[in-house]
């Protein structure tokens, strides 16, 4: 089989153009622009065989960002695996919103709960090289792609391993960050998303049980002052700002995704 066969094998099962070059040259450890100069090429028999298996399995929706083994955040390319969510765009919104909170800050504390791939951590440590990040997640894998992926990017992360507060008693910072699960069980939309890891996505019968707990323990994390933001669903900002209020937390507004949906809520420890 030759570069352009395929190629033409990849787009007469469906699949867009741009993936299809990128997984084949992923095979080839090749750049993009060799497969257009070299579309006569042939391919040696492993990497026909391991294109064939790329192609079903992103025919069958498995995420781009597991079979290239990376993806771009905020302008950062961070290694992906099966282990963690792949980011998303949206998420950005979160970061940008936590580097105005830093604003009038200096060498402010930071804790990115349910770290992952670590790009909410690393993107802020990279925005704020003074800032002080600890990152907390249940699961030793995520938390070593997290480090790997810091260190690609020669930021520090204290890493901790334990569920939300977990590992975390006495400790206080200046604003916490989360993306936490909030599908509901049973959502329609899971079928989707069913090559991601599970216990990332849902959270109880109406997607909020991990927001619950972020909010219950935030005043025992937060200075006086400190801020807490977290992703939610898009029908989900009333629910939260109510979780936050009912734990005597100030409101800061909800902010919208690139979409216009409410995306992420943030609440303040009373303070100055």
């Amino acid at each position: 089989m030759r570069v352009d066969e395929a190629l033409a094998l990849a787009r007469a099962g469906g699949l867009a153009r741009l993936d299809a070059q990128l997984l084949l040259a992923r095979r080839l450890a090749r750049p993009r622009a060799w497969l257009i100069a070299h579309d006569d090429a042939e391919l040696p028999a492993d990497v026909e065989q391991g294109f064939r298996a790329d192609l079903a399995a992103r025919l069958d929706g498995v995420p781009m960002a597991y079979l290239s083994g990376e993806r771009e955040f905020r302008g950062l390319t961070l290694a992906i695996t099966p282990v963690v969510l792949v980011p998303r765009p949206d998420t950005e919104t979160l970061v940008e919103w936590a580097l105005e909170c830093l604003a009038d800050r200096s060498r402010p504390r930071v804790l990115d709960l349910g770290t992952g791939s670590g790009a909410i951590a690393i993107a802020v440590a990279h925005a704020r090289p003074d800032a002080r990040l600890t990152a907390t997640d249940l699961d030793d894998a995520a938390l070593e792609l997290a480090q790997a992926n810091a260190r690609r990017h020669g930021v520090v992360l204290d890493c901790r391993l334990g569920s939300w507060w977990q590992g975390l008693d006495g400790q206080r910072f200046d604003l916490v960050l989360a993306n936490p699960p909030y599908i509901a069980e049973g959502d329609p939309h899971l079928p989707a998303l069913r090559h991601e890891p599970r216990r990332a996505l849902t959270s109880g019968s109406d997607g909020l049980d991990a927001l619950r707990e972020l909010a219950a323990g935030a005043a025992a994390h937060l200075e006086a002052g400190g801020q807490m933001l977290v992703e939610h669903g898009a029908e989900q900002g009333a629910a939260v700002r109510a979780l936050f209020a009912a734990r005597g937390l100030r409101a800061l507004g909800t902010r919208r995704d690139l979409g216009g949906r409410e995306r992420c809520t943030g609440a303040a420890l009373a303070g100055p």
